[in-house]
């Protein structure tokens, strides 16, 4: 006889109910979250499993599984289906014929093959076989199968998201894969993580980094963490002021086409940038951009602006809507979804950012911001959850889908990028638009990789506006 087992219950088979020649089976899909966690649980970093290098070598064409993971789904259905709760293993030998890859689907089949009275142990057979019918893993095993019906209500699994910054920044990073690296001025990197994103960045063909701020500190930084400045151009400066101001003269003298901020504080540099004579201003008001990937966020969002401008009117919001448009549009995506913020969904005269919401939306259908889908009012909730939109009735193309979020105020962005990147381990990119160059400006508590995420906005903006020049 087959067992199924009931989706809503475990229920185990007593050793008196089962006959030789009964069986039962399992199925499962391998996805990569399961050679992930299998990999974290186990601390089985087999590089066959995982490097490149090894995947492709012709031996296994594609990622494919610990070859425990699929022995463990005979034991799954051991302890769950056949016999099911109560088991005990006692036994087991296990025989590999051929790789599980992603995707696969695999069948395992438990055969009952002995019956031992004197003890209740129980022999069994085991097999699994992919979609294709082929065999990948075949066995045995000894149970003590159970004496008294078990029968208790199957238990929701939780979901598990994996969280890995260091795989989601190279994701990143090889968005900018073939593009020669940028003439970049690095102001006042005087730290160790300023110091170190810069090189970074270098190491990974991003940027060519110009090293501008007093260079005995620089060399002492360097020498003191073991970083090698090879080549590296670096312009002596006496402090930092000095350094914000050497590096928009290089700017502006065409021998850079990016900047990157260091160890000093945002508005002595910023003050250099804004300045109206000697700065790097445009006709579009600057702003600035965070870039996040955010794991539990189906897709990369912005927020902006969270640093630059403290409590923006409406004509600069629309320089700020466009500004994280047209880097919406470098990084690919090609209508981005835009949700103005408020801390409601309606327009409420008594909240300024509602009014302001309403108006940018009505701007953008006549034309005076171009580019994306804009919507707003909405509340943080219903602008990045579908359900949330939906239970409040919502019926908007942006509204759980946002590319944008548009904050009311540099304090309400600051607070929720920061608390996305701090308790959500969101991955952060942080760039300065709207300037004749982008302005790679992170805090000093940042670490390497938001700098080298930065990086890489740069690379792309710096690259698009050499496209734009070219035709």
């Amino acid at each position: 006889m087959h067992f199924e087992t009931p989706l809503e219950f475990l229920e185990s088979r007593t050793y008196d109910e089962i006959n030789v020649g009964d069986s039962s089976s399992l199925i499962r899909t391998l996805r990569p979250e399961d050679v992930r966690l299998f990999a974290l649980m186990s601390g089985d970093m087999n590089p066959a499993l995982a490097n490149a290098e090894f995947r492709h070598s012709g031996l296994f064409q594609d990622f494919i599984a610990h070859g425990m993971w699929t022995a463990s789904l005979m034991s799954t259905t051991l302890g769950t289906q056949f016999p099911g709760p109560g088991t005990v293993l006692i036994e087991s030998t296990v025989h590999f014929a051929r790789p599980v890859t992603i995707g696969d689907t695999v069948t395992v089949t438990l055969t009952v093959k002995q019956k031992f009275d004197h003890n209740h142990h129980i022999i069994l057979d085991c097999t699994c076989f992919n979609q294709d019918q082929l065999l990948v893993v075949s066995g045995s095993a000894e149970v003590l199968a159970p004496r008294e019906k078990i029968r208790t209500k199957r238990t929701t699994m939780p979901e598990i998201t994996i969280s890995d910054k260091y795989a989601r920044l190279q994701v990143l990073v090889k968005r900018a894969e073939g593009l020669a690296p940028i003439d970049m001025t690095v102001v006042h990197p005087c730290d160790r993580e300023s110091l170190r994103g810069a090189l970074l960045a270098a190491e990974a063909n991003l940027i060519d980094p110009i090293l501008i701020g007093p260079e005995q500190k620089i060399r002492a930084v360097a020498e003191e963490h073991g970083f090698d400045l090879g080549p590296h151009r670096i312009v002596n400066v006496k402090h930092s002021h000095e350094a914000a101001a050497m590096a928009v003269t290089l700017i502006r003298s065409h021998d850079a086409e990016a900047l990157m901020k260091g160890s000093l504080h945002t508005d002595e540099l910023m003050a250099e940038v804004i300045a109206r004579s000697t700065g790097l201003r445009t006709e579009r008001r600057i702003s600035h951009v965070f870039l996040m990937d955010v794991p539990t966020y189906p897709r990369p969002v912005m927020i902006t602006d969270a640093a630059v401008n403290i409590l923006p009117t409406l004509q600069e919001k629309v320089d700020i809507i466009q500004n994280a448009i047209d880097l919406a549009h470098i990084i690919g995506t090609a209508e981005p979804k835009v949700a103005i913020l408020s801390a409601v969904e309606t327009v409420n005269p008594k909240i300024q950012s509602t009014l302001d919401a309403a108006a940018l939306c009505k701007m953008a259908d006549r034309g005076q911001i171009k580019g994306g889908l804009l919507d707003g009012p909405l509340a943080f909730d219903n602008a990045v959850s579908l359900v949330a939109a939906k239970t409040k009735g919502i019926s908007s193309a942006v509204a759980g889908r946002a590319d944008i979020l548009v904050v009311p105020d540099l304090e309400s962005g600051n607070m929720l990028a920061k608390q996305l990147e701090y308790l959500g381990n969101a991955l952060s990119a942080g760039i300065v638009l709207g300037a004749r160059v982008p302005i790679v400006l992170t805090s000093r508590a940042d670490t390497a990789e938001t700098r080298i995420a930065s990086c890489v906005i740069a690379a792309l903006i710096a690259h698009a506006a050499r496209e734009k020049q070219a035709s």
